[in-house]
C-alpha cells in the first residue's frame, strides 16, 4: 500500500535526492532535510600515532566500522605516507568489516576480510563474528562518535583496544531545510518521519531547541509514524524518549521507504485511535 499522499519527512543527507524520489514513487509528499555532514577532525595526531603503531606491528586486528571512515583514514594517512602504505599494512593482519560498505572499500583495495558482520550490521553482530578470535591488539576505526558499548565489550574480552577517530558529525552548513522540518513537525504538518542514521535524531532535536519549539516537536512526533533503518538508530530514538514504530526487514533505503509506505496508514490509525 503506498503512502497515499501522506506527508513524509526524511533527514537523509548523502542520498537526499534518491530518498525523495523513492518517497514520491510510493505516493508520499516528500520533504527531505539534510541533517548532517561529516567533518574531518582538525587534529589528526591520534591517527598518525595509530599509523606508526600499525606499521611497527603493534596491532593484530583492525575493525573498519564505515566505508566513509575507511576512505577518510586512507586520505589522511596519504598526506604523510605513500598511498599504498595503509593498504599493504592491512594485508598483514586480520581486518573485520562492519557490513557491506567497509567491505566494498576492502574489495577496492584488494584486502581480504577476516570476518564481516551480518545484517543489521550493528556492534552486536560485530562482536558475534569476533567470538573466539585470538586477536587481542585491536584498532577500531570509529565513526561520528565513539561506540562505547563496542569498546567496553572488546576490553571485557581481554583486548587492548585503540579507537581511531577520523571524522565527526556536525550540522549541515545550510540548516534551513532541517529547521523547516522541525517547524513542520512541531506544527503537526507531517505524518511520517524516516530516519537513516542515529545522529539525525539528535540534530533534529538540536535545531528544534534552538528555535524554541522542542516541546511542540516532541508532542507531535509521538503522533507520527516513526520509521528507523536499524537498531542503532532505534536506540538513539529510545535515548531521546521516542520509539520506532517500524524497522525494515533489511537496513537499506529502498526497504525502508517501501515498508514504511506499506505500514504508515495502519501505524497512524493505531496512534490516532489511542488519543
Amino acid at each position: 500500500m503506498p503512502f497515499q499522499g501522506l506527508r513524509v519527512i526524511a533527514l537523509e543527507s548523502r542520498r537526499a535526492r534518491e530518498i525523495g524520489l523513492l518517497i514520491e514513487n510510493q505516493g508520499g509528499q516528500a520533504f527531505v532535510a539534510p541533517s548532517m555532514r561529516e567533518v574531518p577532525l582538525e587534529a589528526n595526531s591520534a591517527v598518525f600515532e595509530f599509523a606508526e603503531g600499525l606499521f611497527a606491528g603493534a596491532f593484530d586486528c583492525v575493525i573498519l566500522l564505515t566505508g566513509v571512515g575507511a576512505r577518510a583514514l586512507h586520505k589522511v594517512l596519504a598526506t604523510r605516507y605513500p598511498p599504498d602504505r595503509l593498504i599493504e599494512a592491512l594485508r598483514t593482519l586480520a581486518v573485520i568489516a562492519r557490513g557491506p560498505k567497509p567491505m566494498a572499500v576492502l574489495r577496492e583495495w584488494n584486502v581480504a576480510a577476516a570476518a564481516v558482520a551480518p545484517e543489521p550490521n550493528t556492534w552486536r553482530e560485530l562482536l558475534q563474528v569476533m567470538e573466539g578470535r585470538p586477536e587481542r591488539r585491536i584498532a577500531v576505526q570509529e565513526y561520528g562518535k565513539p561506540n562505547e558499548e563496542l569498546l567496553a565489550s572488546l576490553r571485557a574480552r581481554g583486548a587492548r583496544v585503540t579507537p581511531v577517530r577520523v571524522y565527526q558529525w556536525d550540522l549541515p552548513e545550510v540548516t534551513a531545510p532541517l529547521e523547516e522540518a522541525a517547524r513542520r513537525i512541531a506544527a503537526g504538518q507531517a505524518d511520517v518521519l524516516l530516519l537513516t542514521t542515529s545522529i539525525q535524531v539528535h540534530h533534529l532535536l538540536r535545531v528544534a531547541a534552538a528555535q524554541g519549539i522542542e516541546n511542540q516537536l516532541r508532542e507531535h512526533l509521538h503522533r507520527m509514524a516513526i520509521v528507523s533503518i536499524g537498531p542503532t538508530t532505534s536506540e538513539a530514538l529510545e535515548e531521546a524518549g521516542f520509539h520506532a514504530d517500524l524497522t525494515p526487514s533489511h537496513p537499506k533505503m529502498g526497504f525502508l521507504v517501501r515498508e514504511a509506505a506499506d505500514a504508515a496508514l495502519e501505524i497512524l490509525s493505531g496512534k490516532r485511535n489511542l488519543r
